[in-house]
C-alpha cells in the first residue's frame, strides 16, 4: 500500500467505525476524572486494546490510581488493586489453597490476578519473589498453583505504578520483568487551569462518581479483535525493525531493545492507528508510540548518565536520523 492508496481508501469500515465510537466516548467520561492528560489516557487505551501491560511512573498524588479506577468503570471490566509492600506474598497474587476443615477438603482461594484489570500500586515496593509471581499471568495469561494452572480472565491488563523519588525500601523492576510492559508513562503535574479545574470538580463530590459504563468486557474482547485486522504494509514493518535494531548499536546505550519489544511496538501501533480513526498504520503512529513503547527497556552506559543523556534523547535521534516509509528524513524535537 502507498500513500495514494491510502488516500483514496475509507478510513474505516462501518463496523470499525462504530467500535471506534464507542471507544472514545469511554475516553471522554476518563476525562470527567482526568484532567488535561488525553494523551496519557490515550497510550492506556491503546495498552489496553492491544493486549498489554503498562508501568505509570511518577509521584504521589498525580492521579495514577484515579486513572485506572476510572477505566476500569468505563470499560465495565472488573477491577482490583493491590498496595505492594515487603508482606505482600506471591500467593496472594496467584492465589492459595486452604483446607475446609468442614468439608475435610482443600478449596482454592483466588488471588489478585482473578480480575480483567488489576492495578499493582507502587509494584516496586513488593519483594522479588512477589514482583515475579506477575510475570507468567502478564505473559502467558495464566498462573499456576500447586501444580495446578488456571487462565485469568479475558481481558487481562495490568497497570503498575511506581514512585520515582523514594527508593527506601524498594526493590527495583528488574530488566526482564520491566520488558513485560508495553508502554512506560508519566503523569506529570497539571497546568495551573487544570488545577483549579481539578480542585473545583471535587469540592462537593468525586467525578469518580460520574463515570458512565459505556463498554462490556464482551465488546472490548470484540474491539480488541477488530484492532488486528489494522492493516501494517510491509515497509512499516521495516521501519520499526531498524528503528529497535538502531538502538542495539547506538553508542549511548549499552542494551538496546529486544524482540519482544518490537512485537509489542507492532501490537501498539496498530491499537493506536485504530484509535486514530484508521484501519492502516501511518509511520507517526509508529513515531507517536515508540518512546513511550521503548525508553524503559534500555539501558545508558554510564558516560551518557553522567552527560545527562536520556533514553527519550537517544531515542528522538534515533526517530531524526532512521529513513521514513514515504517522508524520507523526519524532523522531530
Amino acid at each position: 500500500m502507498n500513500t495514494e492508496s491510502q488516500n483514496n481508501t475509507p478510513a474505516m469500515s462501518p463496523e470499525m467505525q462504530a467500535a471506534h465510537t464507542k471507544i472514545m466516548a469511554a475516553i471522554s467520561e476518563v476525562e470527567k476524572v482526568i484532567v488535561g492528560k488525553r494523551n496519557e489516557i490515550i497510550m492506556l487505551m491503546t495498552a489496553m486494546l492491544s493486549g498489554s501491560h503498562v508501568l505509570i511512573e511518577d509521584v504521589p498524588g498525580t492521579g495514577k490510581t484515579t486513572l485506572a479506577s476510572a477505566l476500569a468503570k468505563t470499560t465495565g471490566l472488573s477491577f482490583k488493586r493491590a498496595q505492594f509492600t515487603p508482606d505482600v506474598m506471591a500467593s496472594d497474587i496467584t492465589g492459595f489453597h486452604i483446607y475446609n476443615r468442614q468439608k475435610e477438603e482443600f478449596e482454592f482461594r483466588t488471588g489478585l490476578v482473578m480480575c480483567n484489570l488489576l492495578l499493582a500500586d507502587e509494584i516496586n515496593r513488593a519483594s522479588p519473589k512477589t514482583q515475579s509471581a506477575l510475570l507468567e499471568a502478564m505473559e502467558e495469561n495464566k498462573v499456576s498453583v500447586d501444580g495446578e494452572t488456571m487462565a485469568v480472565p479475558d481481558p487481562f491488563m495490568v497497570i503498575a505504578t511506581q514512585n520515582p523519588t523514594g527508593y527506601v525500601g524498594t526493590y527495583p523492576l528488574p530488566e526482564a520483568q520491566l520488558d513485560r510492559f508495553a508502554l512506560k508513562i508519566f503523569m506529570g503535574y497539571p497546568s495551573a487551569q487544570e488545577e483549579i479545574n481539578i480542585i473545583k470538580a471535587r469540592r462537593d463530590h468525586s467525578p469518580l462518581d460520574e463515570v458512565n459504563a459505556v463498554l462490556s468486557e464482551q465488546e472490548i474482547r470484540e474491539i480488541r479483535e477488530l484492532v488486528t485486522k489494522v492493516e501494517i504494509n510491509d515497509e512499516l514493518y521495516k521501519y520499526m525493525v531498524d528503528l529497535i535494531c538502531a538502538t542495539r548499536k547506538h553508542p549511548s546505550l549499552s542494551l538496546g531493545a529486544s524482540p519482544r519489544a518490537t512485537v509489542a511496538l507492532m501490537h501498539l501501533v496498530r491499537a493506536y492507528a485504530f484509535l486514530r480513526g484508521r484501519d492502516y498504520v501511518l509511520p507517526d503512529d509508529i513515531a507517536a508510540v515508540f518512546r513511550p513503547a521503548i525508553s524503559h527497556r534500555l539501558m545508558l552506559k554510564q558516560e551518557a548518565k553522567l552527560n545527562h543523556i536520556s533514553a527519550s534523547d537517544v531515542l528522538g535521534e534515533i526517530l531524526r536520523t532512521t529513513e521514513v516509509p514515504y517522508k524520507g528524513k523526519r524532523e522531530t524535537k
